[in-house]
């Protein structure tokens, strides 16, 4: 499902236009990227969470040129399913 099939089922089900649930999805998921990317995990009771993670510092290797490579402790971005969305994949 793409961010456009999705807005179109919310406005589908809900009878609001599409223009109005397309910008309460962007606002949504701005609000989502700013907190986590500022460090503050966003959880969404029966949905998931939305976290930073740290990546230890690791060598890496570039083998093109075959040599080793300092890949520095940095931050990623995850998402964990809650227990009753792992249950409804399955």
């Amino acid at each position: 499902m793409t961010k456009a099939e999705l807005i179109n089922d919310i406005a589908v089900s809900t009878g609001y236009d599409k223009t109005t649930i397309s910008n309460i999805v962007e606002a949504g998921m701005a609000s989502i990227k700013k907190s986590v990317a500022e460090g503050e995990n966003v959880y969404l009771r029966g949905f998931g969470s939305f976290i930073a993670k740290i990546r230890r510092a690791k060598v890496a290797r570039n083998i093109s040129k075959n040599i080793s490579v300092n890949v520095p402790e940095h931050k990623i971005a995850a998402f964990k399913a809650s227990k009753e969305f792992n249950e409804m994949v399955r």
